[in-house]
Formats: C-alpha cells, structure tokens, sequence
C-alpha cells in the first residue's frame, strides 16, 4: 500500500489531483471502494454476530437493504448531478452558495467533530479485536493499521484511497467466503447448516414492529423507510462519501458507481449474513464453541463480536489465519483512509483557504493537503487510546449517532436543493431543532426506534427551516443551486437516469421476493 502510493503521488499537480484522483476514476472503481468503506469491521463482526445470537436478530438485517437500491434513485436524479455541475471539492461548499458561509462552515465542523471521533472508535474496536485474538499489545495493533493507513493515504491521496479499497474488497469478501465454507464444512453440508439453525433466525421480514413506541427497533417500516433516508444523507451529503463519488470522470460516470452500489451491496450483505447463520448453526451443533467466545468488559455475557475470529483461530489453518486477520486490518483501514482524506479535504477548502489563506500557490496546496491528512489521522488513531477503557455500551451509542443526525443535515441540502426562498437563518434553526427533537426522544422516549429519527429529522429540519424563512425570506438568486427536471442534461448526463432507475425499483422488488422466499 505504501509503495503503490508513492508511486500514484508522482502524477499529482494540484488538490483536484490530490482529493479527487484528478476526476479519471472509473465507476466501478468507486463503486467498489464505496462497499469497502461500508464493510467496515463493525460489519464484518457485528453483522454476523447480530444475525447469529443477538435477541431479536436473525436475517431481519437484510429488511436493511430493501432501502439502498431507493435511496440511490434519489441521489442519481436530485442530487448528485448538481454537485457534480457545480465541481465542488467539499460538499459543504454548495451550502454557502445556496445559504451562506455560516452554514457551510456549522455543517463542515459537524461532520469534521463526529466523523473524527466515530472514526477512532473505530480503530479502537479492531484494534481490541486482534488484541484479544493475537494476544499483542493494543499500542502495536493500533500503530500497525493506524501508520500504514496515514502514509498511504498522506502520499496517494484519493486515488490512493480508491485502489487499495479495491484491493482490501477482494481481501475481505475473500475472507467472508472462507469463513462460510469453512464452517458449512465442519457442520457437515449445506443440508444440515438448514437443519442446526434456530427457525427464528430466519425470519428476514417483520411487518408487526412499527417501532413508534413498541420499544422495537428492527421492523419493517423502520427499516425500510428510515434505511432511505440514512442511506441518502451518508451517500448524498457524507463528504467521506460525496468526495469519492465526484472522482469519476463524468456525471454518467457517478451516477454509475450509485447504479452499481445499489445493485452489487445486498449480495455483500447477505453473505456476511448467511454467515452469521452458519455460526448460528455451528454454536448449535457443536456448544462447546460458546465457550471459546471471551465475555464482554463487565464479565457478564460473551462478547459475540468476536465470534467470527474465535471460529477462525480455532478452526482455520495456519495460514489462512493469517489472511482473515489481515481482512480486519482491511476493513478498518478501508474506513479510515476515506475519512481523513476527506477530512484533510474540508479543512483546506473549508477552513484555511476560505478564511486564512485563499490565493495558495499550487504546490503549497499539495503540502498542505498532505499534512491536513497527517494531522486528522493522528487525530484519529488517537481517540483510539482515549477511548480504551470506556464500556462497549459507548460504541453502541457511536452507531447511533449517525441517525440523531443525518436526518437534519440531509434536511439541510433538501432544503437547498428544492426550496427558493429558505433564508440560511432557517436553515440553521432547521438544523439545531432537528437535532434537539431526536435528542430528546433518544433521552425521553427510548420506545421510538432511532432507525425513525432519520424521518423525523428530516421533517422537523425542513418544516421549521421554511417556517422561520417566512419572517425573513431569501431574496437573492439560488437558480443554479436548485434542483430542475433538466438539471442532468445540463450536468452533462449520456443516459436516461430516469429509465435506469426502473431497474432498481425492480430490484427492490427482486430483494424483497427473496425475503418472503426466505
């Protein structure tokens, strides 16, 4: 990785070439990187863990996916085209021509404040699980994946990120398939996988949990519906996300990678989850497995996010260990790379040359986009250590995190994209008082599924923006900014996006028939 980095960082002149591969990444390219950074090592435990033991679990995660092949349309024919029209660097950008400086820069420090320190969880995380697994010491698990990934990723920059996703792609869906293989092996066949596995870990639909106050979390219209709306704001509006999406060499090019992330992600999904139901029926078959599961920090249960790297160790050669060790490492690193690359990214454009220095020669942008990505991912793999001793209820509450507030940010570029007369004061307000009402059912009303605060954060952002909007409206020119029928022809689109999106509602239908088959 370090080596091919290098090597990619000769044909870099300027911050295009730096954070944007110089716009000549294919589609496919970005469509793989984008599943990579998703199948992150939480994924690849938690998943399976979830589907395998956890109360409650089961293939309803696959309700989950019933939500990306529709998210994508909306993001193919609203939203990204317009990014793309405007060759923006930092999404956030597109908030001070639309709003005005102030909203650009709360929505960059949000992202910039969550996403650094979510990311460390991250770290931390994988860097407990191959402590526990390899016995080494954490300081050396989170040095090893923290250093490789900041030179790497400092030196190459986006099309850095891109390629060694691609690679660390193959690595993990290689290790996931060993795992499955493996462990149908050792129960005796496919057949008898069908005939160990708990019935109940089967069920992929639940259309009785609404999750508005029945204290459940995974039903089907929370799923489907809050999966929509969580799934548009991280790919349309995440710039860890966005950025890599604009590096492709047109807007067909970006429409593309959505296309293929919508199509390619469910089969991804169903295998960690199909091996989350061979372990389901291994522990069944063979119990003695449990005890192999170390507990949890508070020594009360086993901690079944380490189940997939206990059935590894005690049953892989040696060898293959290795490599299934070595698809963690590339989960956490395929998350981390793409986040202080776009980390480095908004601090330039949003900060330092916005408000400190905006006539930068171009190599001095290039030295500064490098140590902006040294900095964020020292900051990073520092929060690892600083939240060494804290509980796992912690991580829990990280993952939920991203729901308390995509909703009103996605709010945020709605109200951008499809009002003429929201001022930036009701953005702002829209924003602040999305945030606060899911914070408030989080504390208060814990029955409401947080899947749910996606909706209820976009609702409450764009009702009150245009609400407060009234007293003061928008007065100055935002054409450009807004979203229009004609808008992918002018962004230069090839193809029908609209005649292709049939093929993902069609493929929606085709995720949701295996589910009732299931």
């Amino acid at each position: 990785m370090i080596t091919l980095s290098v090597y990619l960082s000769k044909g870099q002149k300027d911050k295009t070439d730096y954070y944007l591969g110089g716009n000549d990444l294919s589609a496919w390219s970005v469509a793989l990187s984008t599943m990579a950074t998703q199948c992150s090592t939480n994924s690849l435990l938690g998943a399976p863990a979830f589907v395998a033991f956890s109360a409650g679990g089961g293939l309803i995660w696959l309700q989950y996916e019933l939500a990306l092949p529709l998210a994508m349309i909306g993001l193919i024919l609203f939203v990204l085209p317009i990014f793309r029209h405007l060759k923006i660097i930092s999404v956030y950008s597109y908030l001070e021509g639309r709003f005005d400086l102030s909203t650009r820069l709360a929505l960059s420090l949000f992202f910039q404040v969550l996403r650094a320190f979510s990311t460390g969880v991250i770290v931390y995380g994988v860097s407990l699980v191959l402590v526990m697994c390899l016995d080494v010491p954490f300081w050396a698990a989170t040095l090893g994946l923290g250093v490789v990934t900041v030179v790497y990723d400092m030196f190459g920059g986006m099309k850095a990120v891109v390629i060694s996703d691609v690679i660390q792609m193959g690595i993990l869906f290689s290790t996931i398939l060993l795992a499955i293989c493996y462990a149908v092996y050792f129960i005796g066949g496919v057949e008898e996988v069908v005939n160990w596995v708990p019935r109940e870990r089967v069920q992929a639909l639940d259309f009785s949990s609404h999750g508005l106050g029945d204290g459940k979390d995974f039903g089907f219209w929370p799923m489907l519906f809050g999966g929509v709306f969580l799934y548009m704001a991280y790919y349309g509006t995440d710039q860890s996300q966005v950025q890599r999406e604009l590096s492709t060499r047109s807007v067909d090019d970006t429409n593309q990678s959505l296309f293929l992330n919508g199509i390619f992600r469910f089969p991804l999904v169903f295998a960690y989850c199909f091996l989350g139901l061979c372990l389901s029926a291994y522990a069944a078959k063979f119990p003695e497995f449990l005890d192999l599961i170390p507990l949890n920090s508070a020594g009360t249960a086993r901690n079944y996010n380490l189940a997939v790297p206990m059935f590894v160790i005690d049953r892989f050669p040696v060898g293959l260990v290795g490599l299934v060790m070595v698809g963690l490492f590339a989960a956490a690193m395929s998350s981390l790379d793409s986040v202080i690359n776009s980390l480095s990214a908004v601090t330039l454009r949003d900060f330092v040359q916005r408000l400190v220095l905006a006539d930068m020669k171009t190599e001095v942008e290039i030295w500064w986009s490098r140590g902006l990505t040294l900095f964020w991912g020292v900051v990073c793999v520092g929060f690892a250590f600083f939240v060494e001793n804290i509980s796992d209820s912690v991580i829990v509450t990280v993952n939920k995190i991203g729901s308390l507030t995509n909703g009103s940010i996605l709010g945020v570029f709605l109200l951008g994209l499809l009002t003429k007369k929201t001022s930036a004061t009701g953005a702002n307000m829209g924003l602040i008082l999305g945030v606060a009402v899911n914070t408030y059912l989080w504390i208060f009303w814990p029955s409401v599924s947080w899947l749910w605060w996606n909706i209820i954060g976009v609702v409450v952002t764009m009702a009150s923006g245009v609400l407060i909007s009234q007293l003061k409206p928008e007065t100055k020119d935002v054409e450009l900014y807004n979203w229009s029928p004609n808008f992918l022809r002018n962004a230069g689109a090839q193809i029908d996006w609209s005649k292709r999106s049939y093929a993902l509602v069609a493929y929606f239908f085709v995720i949701l028939a295996l589910c009732f088959a299931i």
